[in-house]
């Protein structure tokens, strides 16, 4: 992904998930973000790729499903 800082509809749509999923996360410390202006953040795309990485499994057990 490289060094970039996405907005967070950019950011939600990478991941498949909302906005406010990228909010909540943001203040939950799951996502790194900082404040480019009034009213603009931009969350760091290491902090998206981190949390990819860290929440990746290498096999589905016989409890979990894909969606």
């Amino acid at each position: 992904m490289g060094k970039r800082l996405l907005r967070p509809e950019e950011a939600a749509n990478f991941l498949s998930v909302s906005k406010w999923t990228i909010y909540r996360w943001i203040e939950e410390g799951r996502l790194k973000a900082t404040k480019v202006g009034p009213g603009c953040l931009r969350i760091f795309s290491e902090s998206i790729e981190e949390l990819v990485e860290k929440n990746t499994i290498s096999s589905i057990g016989n409890s979990m499903q894909a969606c």
